[in-house]
């Protein structure tokens, strides 16, 4: 589809048609980013979603464990060796 820009202060905007708005599933506010001379309007994405039904999971599965001087004193040799901390 081809549109026109227009003027809107010292700003340029579009026009975007309801049946492409609806099928873009944006919300209220968007992230603009331009790579390779193109405009990428995407969603604003949603900092920590569904973070409580990781952390829920991770409890379940025991995963949560505090990090401390003994439970890094059993890691295994490729943690020792090869992973930079």
């Amino acid at each position: 589809m081809i549109t026109k820009i227009v003027r809107i202060g010292n700003s340029r905007g579009i026009r975007i048609p309801k049946s492409i708005f609806d099928q873009s599933g944006i919300k209220d506010e968007v992230e603009l980013e331009v790579k390779d001379k193109k405009i990428i309007i995407k969603n604003v994405s949603e900092v920590r979603k569904n973070w409580d039904l990781a952390f829920k999971k991770m409890s379940k599965n025991s995963d949560d464990i505090l990090l401390n001087e003994q439970s890094l004193s059993d890691l295994s040799s490729w943690d020792k060796d090869e992973w930079t901390w």
